[in-house]
């Protein structure tokens, strides 16, 4: 019994220091957890408070500016004061209604634009029991049994409004018509602009002032581009507008409103992601007071490699040798030329510049269409020549210096094939100096394994269209150049493979290719080879509250998509082989007074839709242009393509040099400033 007592007693001990133990940890955690509290309040409070709180975005900011590679300013912003409109939440039609009435007395509208459908659904907000009664039973069946959905009563409703339910309304209610229109258009959700053009400082001040008690009517101001160069690079630099409808889900998904202003073109469109700006945001406090908490802030700066003086002055000239050929015999179906203007070391584009002349009465006029640079392809003739000799050297099928004859060739059952001119004989140099077809056809007959004998068949093998195409690809022929601009075009690639079409895919008869294409090719070939990515930015800068250009942010460098794939012995030919040309042969002086020229001229078959039935129907001839100077170190490439120069069906020997003319005086303007 004593052993059990004292047994008892222990245990009661334990029991008890257990409990003062857990009475210790429970103090020792409540102080804890208090002090916590204490101390970690307001951090929780803050917590607490960022996520209830309402962040609202405010005023919309400027874009970044655009300058060109001088830093002279080319698109800039100003600002528009706009009143708008933003549906309050459980407002009912009534409202709007009586709310219309109130806000006509206070902006002046175009309200000769209310338009009958306008009308009738004013009507139908204020009459819908009376527009509901008109739907039959029957309607409402088809509406139950999904035949019709709500989109078709509502347009039934609308077509069962008469004139004489029209016929009580005075000028006031059409006034408010238009207005609920305007207010009501578009979602639901998404501010309305009211008026954006010819705000007066009256109306600005009314609904600043006023707009807590105008239920959803308020000011803001915008921003418009101003373009400083007026039509000048007009349309490479895009143009900005509301959220395409075909991209808002894109838009939406990256934090964009739909009444958001983004560029829908060009470099605007291109560059959206670095132009746009960040808008104020503010932090709701009550339903009448917010509180800012950040501003407006531009978006960045960026410099273009474009020489905006050179574009003026590549685009004048261009209209004004295109005007003269216009005079000239055979040139009924000219009316356009590209001119594109590299830094073959870069890349940097320094001019791309398309005209096209449209009649004004009896005289022409040149408007721009330098974007179709990239997306109007065209056989571009000899201009190739280059390419297709290097097919010859990589294929071992030609040797350096090697003497071929310049004679027809006569495949049978199609019309002979010969140079423009017989030269006789002639080397690789020559070849390209004076432009033989002959000697490129041959070179194809041996990459395509034909035994050619005159007026015989000619198998080749179609692989040699392959072999020709990799190499041309090499230089930027038949594959996008990587130019910074949302829209390029690859040009037609020839399906057939007779015999007869490789030989004029040698000389440039068959595949067809853009201005920027053929740009790219001919830098390719000044700068030994290296195939540069073709770019419009060049610089990148942090914006700034001032006029002046922020932090530098970034510099484009050079992007060496390729490398030709040959020995630099062969590229050495080719590029001598240019020089040639510029020198003793067809192209003597096309570069004018250029120091040191390599280049090559192209002359074309082409074919053109005359009657607009979308089918090709008349044959004509283009010409085109590449070259560089100087020789050993290139500081410009130039290509100028002039589709559809001459029309051979006149019989008219006359051949209009337009072509050259532009070459000519753009190289001269480029060196010495000549216009």
């Amino acid at each position: 019994m004593v052993k059990k007592m004292k047994k008892n007693k222990i245990i009661d001990q334990r029991i008890f220091w257990t409990e003062i133990f857990v009475v210790a940890l429970f103090l020792i955690l409540a102080f804890t957890l208090t002090r916590t509290i204490y101390f970690k309040r307001s951090f929780y409070e803050e917590k607490l408070a960022s996520l209830t709180e309402i962040i609202i975005e405010g005023e919309s900011a400027p874009r970044g500016r655009i300058y060109d590679r001088n830093y002279k300013l080319l698109v800039d912003n100003v600002s528009v004061p706009v009143i708008y409109y933003q549906k309050e939440e459980d407002i009912s039609a009534e409202e709007e209604i009586e709310l219309a009435y109130q806000i006509i007395k206070k902006v002046s509208l175009p309200y000769e634009k209310l338009t009958t459908r306008n009308l009738k659904e004013f009507w139908l907000a204020q009459n819908n029991d009376i527009a509901s009664s008109r739907i039959t039973a029957e309607e409402y069946e088809k509406l139950k049994r999904r035949e019709l959905n709500s989109s078709d009563i509502e347009n039934l409703k609308i077509d069962r409004i008469t004139d004489e339910d029209l016929a009580v309304y005075q000028e006031e209610d059409k006034q408010a018509a238009y207005l609920y229109y305007l207010m009501n258009r578009g979602y639901s959700y998404e501010q309305k602009i009211i008026k954006d053009e010819g705000v007066t400082d009256q109306e600005y001040s009314y609904f600043s002032e006023n707009s807590e008690y105008l239920s959803g009517f308020n000011t803001k101001i915008t921003w418009e581009r101003e373009y400083l160069y007026g039509d000048t690079l007009r349309s490479i630099l895009g143009s900005i507008n509301s959220v395409p409808k075909e991209d808002k889900d894109a838009y939406l998904a990256s934090g964009y409103a739909l009444n958001d202003v983004v560029g829908v073109s060009n470099l605007e469109k291109q560059y959206e992601y670095l132009l746009k700006g960040t808008k104020a945001t503010y932090r709701k406090i009550n339903d009448h007071q917010l509180e800012k908490v950040s501003d407006a802030i531009r978006g960045n700066d960026i410099v273009l490699t474009i020489d905006i003086e050179l574009q003026q002055a590549v685009d004048k000239l261009i209209d004004r040798e295109l005007i003269r050929a216009k005079g000239e015999a055979n040139t009924r179906y000219l009316s356009k030329t590209y001119a594109i203007i590299q830094q073959p070391q870069t890349g940097e584009v320094l001019s791309l510049s398309g005209r096209q002349l449209v009649k004004e009465g009896n005289s022409y006029k040149g408007i721009d269409i330098s974007p179709y640079a990239l997306t109007d392809p065209m056989a571009p003739g000899s201009v190739v020549k280059g390419a297709s000799m290097l097919v010859g050297y990589n294929t071992g099928v030609l040797q350096i210096g090697e003497v071929m004859t310049d004679e027809c060739i006569k495949i049978k059952s199609i019309p002979a094939k010969c140079s423009s001119h017989r030269v006789g004989s002639l080397n690789d140099i020559i070849a390209l100096a004076e432009s033989s077809n002959v000697y490129q056809f041959k070179i194809a007959m041996r990459v395509g394994k034909g035994n050619y004998r005159y007026n015989e068949p000619l198998i080749i093998d179609p692989a040699a269209f392959q072999i020709y195409r990799k190499t041309f690809s090499d230089f930027g022929l038949g594959v996008k150049t990587g130019i910074d601009l949302p829209v390029e075009s690859l040009g037609y690639i020839g399906k057939s493979v007779k015999p007869e079409f490789l030989l004029n895919y040698a000389i440039g008869q068959y595949d067809t290719y853009t201005p920027i294409q053929l740009s790219q090719y001919i830098t390719t070939i000044a700068s030994d080879g290296k195939r540069l990515q073709p770019h419009l930015l060049k610089a990148v800068y942090e914006p700034t509250d001032g006029e002046e250009l922020g932090k530098l942010a970034y510099e484009i460098e050079p992007i060496i998509l390729n490398t030709v794939d040959t020995q630099e012995i062969y590229l050495d030919r080719i590029q001598e082989g240019f020089r040639a040309v510029m020198t003793i042969g067809l192209g003597k002086n096309v570069m004018g007074k250029a120091p040191d020229p390599a280049g090559k001229t192209g002359t074309s078959e082409s074919f053109m839709d005359t009657d607009n039935d979308g089918k090709i129907d008349t044959a004509t001839v283009s010409n085109a242009f590449v070259g560089y100077a100087p020789f050993d170190d290139p500081v410009m490439s130039i290509t100028v393509t002039s589709p559809d120069v001459e029309d051979p069906s006149t019989g008219i020997s006359f051949h209009s040099y337009v072509n050259r003319r532009i070459a000519r005086y753009i190289s001269n303007y480029y060196f010495y400033g000549e216009l």
